[in-house]
């Protein structure tokens, strides 16, 4: 491990299931800067537990009869974290599938001491192989958000020790969009989070087939309808507005189509027609990229409105009945 005192005071919380070579690279980026690095594995069975132990990387099982979610496992590897290093003042929360930029950690550690009123900050993740699909490119697009003061993060995020301690860290309960849910609870306590231009990551999706891309999307879809249960009243009104353009355009618009089609109101059921063409239209010139990205991305979108609106309803069933549901997993 690194013996400079520039990070001493910062420690690396990875997590990951199987992730074989991407493991390796995550790892390899890191641990010659920081003396405390934590894998948190999730019963892996490619030898991820054992390669990282032989790097002189602290390794935690998470505890698997227990329901398994990412905000378990990042918790898990903070409590471990502080149990090993009482001197850590940040932490770097990285899943394994990604890689941090070599200057990362310094300019990440930097900005905080420069900024005491934020609690965390992030930078410019990319994907490793955005030419690899069409699907890997438009979650390239994704993650280019604006830079400067923001509302959320996602799961490559730098945060004081302190703030995520005296919030309780994730919310080990939800099995998908823990990361905004922390970035609200940090706000609501007077912190500040700031996206800053600067290479942090890379990050490798592999999604390289529709139906890797739909699961992906239906987990957004019941995000978006978990995190308005939990924060979507005002002021915040979390994922609110996302929700509502998950049903209106997975459901009631295409529903209003059919119905029309089936009373044989067919002239009602070409304006939807229509709604939708002209929709896809307004999505395909705010698009970025050339003309095949915008292509591609728009029709995704509209498409991926039906998958989200399957996520609402799995959300919704859930509830109902009144159990909890599995990971929706697209890897």
């Amino acid at each position: 491990m690194n013996d400079s005192a520039g990070l001493m005071d910062v420690a690396l919380v990875v997590i990951g299931r199987n992730e074989g070579e991407r493991l390796r690279r995550c790892l390899g980026s890191v641990t010659s800067q920081l003396n405390v690095v934590v894998y948190v594995d999730s019963g892996s069975t490619d030898g991820s537990t054992e390669w990282a132990a032989g790097q002189d990387v602290d390794v935690v099982d998470l505890d698997l009869s227990k329901p398994f979610t990412a905000a378990r496992a990042r918790n898990a590897g903070a409590a471990r974290v502080f149990d090993l290093g009482s001197s850590v003042r940040y932490v770097q929360f990285v899943d394994g599938d990604c890689e941090l930029a070599p200057e990362w950690l310094d300019r990440a550690k930097a900005y905080l001491e420069l900024n005491p009123g934020f609690v965390a900050v992030c930078g410019r993740l990319r994907e490793r192989h955005p030419d690899r699909s069409i699907y890997n490119k438009i979650c390239d697009i994704e993650w280019d958000t604006p830079v400067g003061p923001a509302r959320y993060f996602g799961g490559i995020v730098m945060i004081r020790a302190i703030a995520f301690r005296e919030v309780g860290g994730f919310r080990g309960d939800l099995i998908a969009g823990e990361e905004p849910e922390l970035a609200i609870r940090l706000r609501k306590a007077g912190g500040l989070l700031c996206r800053i231009d600067f290479e942090m990551a890379l990050h490798d999706a592999d999604i390289t087939r529709f139906g890797q891309w739909w699961r992906r999307s239906v987990r957004a879809g019941y995000s978006y309808a978990l995190g308005a249960s939990i924060h979507g009243a005002p002021p915040e009104r979390h994922w609110v507005r996302e929700s509502r353009r998950s049903w209106t355009w997975g459901f009631f618009v295409p529903a209003l189509g059919i119905l029309s089609a089936l009373t044989e109101n067919f002239e009602f059921s070409i304006a939807v027609l229509f709604i939708f063409a002209f929709q896809w239209f307004l999505l395909f010139i705010r698009g970025r990229g050339d003309r095949r990205l915008r292509l591609a991305s728009a029709t995704f979108l509209i498409i991926g409105k039906f998958a989200e609106f399957t996520g609402q309803v799995r959300f919704l069933w859930y509830r109902l009945v009144r159990q909890k549901s599995g990971l929706i997993e697209y890897k």
